[in-house]
């Protein structure tokens, strides 16, 4: 009779492929494991019987264990070949294959009950962004929907005598709190994704274009059912059935006008209500700054959609009294970074204030005092913060830097020429105030236009912006000679 010790096929491999890729070495990993992956799909499809446990070679007859069992027990090897051979390709930065094994370890782990409930939830939450990446909206979805169905499972926690319970709580929550803030990137991408293909050539809503997607609505509603059979479920008929019904809570499909894209912003919104219970700014400065980002930028893509200019004015007010406190609180000292994202996003959002107003006035016969003073205000904290920006650069001695670093160069000239527009639209009765913000103006249009000469290689970085202040550096030494003309009492 035959003693030897007679391994199921692959195992070896395994444990060689796991055992090099926690020592680091990737290539090593990925040539065991590939093997034990080949090994595997070449015993099923000659053999299909699930082989011999190991531990069973040391087993009395009697104890030996049932098929049903000896084959749970390879499929779960085998899963964690798929498990590490995910973790190497991520490491060999082949994302795309990589996504593609974790997707398949997830499902089959839900298949063979060989997870953790918050591992598992966490693990699908991190792949729907890669989908997102992707503008994968289905999958992305489908991959949180079943996060928040397998996380629900984790909400036994150990009994109170337990000295751990505290910790676990803490941990259930923090974990609930990041799944969370995935599913904001997702309501956020979408609607994103939904405003570029709904956009004209300067940024606003294309009629046009929304009718023509409307129209095509239908087609892609009949579409969709054939793409729910090429994305790859999780789970069992039962288990499929909550993750459904947690994915029909909000779209995969872009939004066309506001009230479609106001119900994916209620779903996200909701989501930064969950994610900030935990991450809160007293403890969690920076992960609170990103989530108060991310439902300012909700709002701001909303916003897109409104077409009263009054309303549209609001949600923007909404994102100043979001991200106001917070840049007034916050040390620059120690968050340089998020102080200057704080300062830049506060100056873009009391100029889009402003150009609102402006739009708003423009309908009038006659601009009113009132509305004159909300322009020039909303026009003057603009500049306040884009200087508060620019003066961020400056070195110690308060000198801006000769060249600018390429992390800088655009959001820094960007500011330098939205405050040379508003300049420009600053209204004032007094004529030599007026010749003072036309100076201002063309001293910041010059800036940009001596700089990229001075710097050729920034231009490509910003030849818009290039091309009007050039237009500009024309037109107003022009206008102010005539506005000068004007106000001399010789004229």
């Amino acid at each position: 009779m035959n003693t030897a010790l007679m391994l199921p096929p692959g195992t070896t491999e395994n444990n060689l492929g796991i055992l090099w890729s926690e020592r680091g070495e990737i290539k090593t990993a990925q040539t065991y494991l590939e093997s034990a992956e080949a090994l595997y799909n070449q015993y099923m499809k000659e053999n299909g019987n699930p082989p011999l446990d190991p531990n069973e070679h040391f087993m009395a007859e009697e104890e030996t264990l049932a098929d049903q069992e000896r084959s749970k027990r390879f499929e779960k090897a085998y899963t964690h070949t798929l498990y590490y051979l995910a973790q190497v390709y991520q490491h060999l930065e082949m994302i795309e294959k990589a996504a593609q094994y974790c997707h398949t370890t997830l499902k089959r782990q839900l298949e063979y009950s060989g997870y953790y409930p918050v591992e598992w939830a966490l693990n699908a939450a991190t792949l729907s962004q890669y989908y997102l990446t992707k503008q994968c909206f289905m999958e992305s979805r489908h991959c949180l929907a079943a996060a928040n169905v397998i996380f629900s499972q984790a909400g036994q926690v150990p009994s109170a005598e337990d000295n751990e319970t505290e910790q676990d709580q803490q941990d259930l929550r923090q974990r609930k709190a990041e799944i969370a803030r995935c599913w904001i990137k997702y309501c956020l991408t979408l609607l994103q994704s939904a405003r570029k293909s709904l956009e004209d050539n300067i940024g606003e809503l294309d009629p046009d274009r929304q009718s023509e997607l409307k129209a095509q609505r239908k087609k892609e509603e009949d579409e969709k059912e054939k793409g729910r059979k090429k994305a790859v479920l999780f789970g069992t008929s039962d288990l499929c059935d909550s993750i459904l019904a947690t994915e029909e809570k909000v779209s995969c499909i872009c939004p066309l006008d506001f009230q479609e894209a106001r119900e994916v912003f209620l779903v996200g919104q909701n989501y930064v209500h969950e994610a900030k219970e935990f991450f809160q700014f007293d403890g969690y400065v920076t992960d609170h700054i990103e989530i108060v980002q991310d439902h300012s930028a909700l709002f701001k893509v909303l916003a897109f959609f409104e077409e009263d200019y009054e309303r549209r004015c609001k949600m923007h007010k909404r994102r100043i009294d979001m991200l106001e406190p917070m840049y007034v609180d916050l040390n620059p000292q120690f968050y340089l970074l998020i102080s200057r994202q704080l300062q830049f996003e506060l100056a873009d959002t009391y100029y889009e204030m402003m150009d609102l107003k402006v739009a708003i006035g423009n309908r009038l016969e006659e601009l009113d005092s009132h509305t004159i003073k909300k322009i020039n205000s909303l026009a003057q904290l603009a500049v306040k913060y884009y200087e508060l920006f620019l003066d961020s650069l400056r070195n110690p001695d308060k000198i801006f830097p000769e060249k600018l670093e390429d992390d800088v160069l655009r959001p820094a000239m960007v500011a330098k020429f939205h405050i040379a527009r508003l300049y420009g639209k600053l209204i004032t009765s007094d004529g030599k105030k007026q010749l003072e913000n036309m100076q201002s103006s063309l001293e910041y249009y010059t800036f940009l236009v001596d700089y990229c000469e001075k710097h050729p290689e920034a231009v490509q970085a910003i030849e818009t912006e290039l091309e009007l202040s050039k237009e500009m550096v024309g037109l107003l030494p022009t206008r102010m000679e005539r506005l000068k003309a004007k106000l001399s009492p010789f004229s």
